[in-house]
C-alpha cells in the first residue's frame, strides 16, 4: 500500500509542479521563456520525486515506466495496476488542485486546458501525434531503464539523468503535442478540464496514453534485446 501512496503523491507533485507552470507561464515555442520553463518544471518535479519516494516506489510516476518495468518483470501484474490507479488518482488530484488554486485566484490559464495536451500543433494529426509520443516515451524510458539496470554504474545519480531526459524530450515535444510521455499526466488535467467545460483535450487524450504506453513497451523490448546482445 505505502508503493501506491507514494505513486499517487509523486503524479500529483509532477501534475502540480509541471502543468501548474505551464498555466502559470504559459508554453508558446514563439516565446521561448515560458516554454523552457515548463520543460524544466516538469523534470525537476520528477527529479524531487525521485529523491523523496524513489525508495519505495521507485517513482514511476508513469504508466508508461511501470508497464516497461512490468515486462522486465521489476514489477508483478497486480503492482502495475495499483501503480497505474495510483498514479491516474494522483494526476487527477494534482489538477483538481491547480483548478483550485487558479479559479480561487482568479488566474489566468495560460494553456486553456489545465496543461493538458493537444494535436494542434501538428495540424490535429493523430498519426503525427502518436509518432511524437511514441518516439520521446522510447528515448524516456530507454534512459530509465539504461540508469536502473543492474549493470549501470549512475548509482545516486540516476535520478538526475532521468529527470534531464525529461527535460529534453520536453524541449522537442512542447511544441508538438505539450509532451504527455505519461497517460496518467494527460488524462488527469484532461478530465478536470472537461468537467470545467473544456471538452477539446478528452477527446483527443486517447492519443497520449496509447502513444506513451506503445513507446514504453517498445523501449523495454529493444533494451532487453541490446542487453541480452551485450552478455
Amino acid at each position: 500500500m505505502k508503493k501506491y501512496i507514494a505513486e499517487f503523491i509523486g503524479t500529483c507533485v509532477l501534475v502540480l509542479i509541471g502543468c501548474g507552470t505551464a498555466m502559470a507561464v504559459g508554453c508558446d515555442p514563439t516565446a521561448g521563456s515560458g516554454y523552457i520553463l515548463t520543460a524544466f518544471a516538469f523534470g525537476l518535479g520528477l527529479l524531487t520525486m525521485a529523491y523523496s519516494i524513489g525508495h519505495v516506489s521507485g517513482c514511476h510516476i508513469n504508466p508508461a515506466v511501470s508497464i516497461a518495468m512490468l515486462i522486465h518483470k521489476q514489477i508483478k501484474v497486480k503492482e502495475f495496476f495499483g501503480y497505474v490507479i495510483a498514479q491516474v488518482l494522483g494526476a487527477l488530484a494534482g489538477a483538481g488542485i491547480l483548478a483550485g488554486i487558479f479559479n480561487l485566484g482568479n488566474v489566468i490559464d495560460m494553456t486553456g486546458g489545465f496543461g493538458s495536451n493537444g494535436l494542434s500543433n501538428v495540424g490535429d494529426s493523430i498519426w503525427a501525434g502518436l509518432l511524437v509520443e511514441v518516439l520521446l516515451t522510447f528515448v524516456f524510458v530507454m534512459a530509465i531503464l539504461g540508469v536502473t539496470s543492474k549493470k549501470g554504474n549512475y548509482g545516486h545519480t540516476a535520478g538526475i539523468v532521468i529527470a534531464f531526459s525529461l527535460v529534453a524530450v520536453h524541449i522537442l515535444g512542447i511544441g508538438l503535442t505539450g509532451t504527455s510521455v505519461n497517460p496518467a499526466r494527460s488524462l488527469g488535467p484532461a478530465i478536470v478540464a472537461a468537467i470545467s467545460g473544456n471538452t477539446a483535450p478528452i477527446v483527443a487524450v486517447w492519443v497520449f496514453i496509447v502513444g506513451p504506453l506503445v513507446g514504453g513497451i517498445l523501449a523495454a523490448y529493444v533494451y532487453r534485446f541490446l542487453e541480452a546482445g551485450k552478455r
